[in-house]
């Protein structure tokens, strides 16, 4: 296989597993948070990058980006153990969660935009990508304000 296409593959790969990371981080947020809004926003981003997930996966049929399933990563794993103990001795469990989602985001938004940077990348998945990130940078503003009124 092409250098360039396995490079492309890689950091494809990569975001699918920041976005199964996002999957289960989303939903431990839920889990650890009181209010019902904010519970329930929480659920909506994880319902919503599972979409990001199959629209990844379908734009780039012909990549090897792995099974449908979502394991996210050991990276991802002890991140969401970071957000147990830090709603544990959190005083404020929703704020706390909106601020690991915060830094969840803006990790997410560097390898989008890492990847944007890439010649090689097919416009379509480009197209894909961009709309994915330009998201996770609203929903990084909102839970932003979110956090303001935790």
């Amino acid at each position: 296989m092409n250098n360039d296409i396995k490079n492309i593959e890689n950091k494809i790969k990569e975001i699918i597993e920041k976005n199964e990371d996002a999957v289960k981080g989303f939903e431990k947020a839920a889990e650890n948070t009181k209010d019902l809004g904010v519970k329930s926003y929480f659920e909506q981003r994880a319902e919503k990058r599972k979409l990001f997930l199959k629209t990844l996966h379908n734009a780039t049929p012909a990549l090897q980006t792995g099974d449908q399933e979502i394991d996210g990563s050991t990276t991802g794993s002890a991140h969401r153990t970071w957000m147990d103990i830090k709603a544990f001795f959190s005083g404020d469990n929703d704020e706390s969660m909106l601020e690991e989602a915060a830094r969840g985001d803006k990790s997410a938004l560097s390898e989008y935009n890492e990847i944007l940077g890439e010649s090689m990348v097919p416009q379509r998945v480009k197209e894909v990508i961009r709309e994915q990130r330009d998201e996770i940078q609203n929903d990084l503003e909102t839970s932003k304000i979110l956090e303001k009124f935790a």
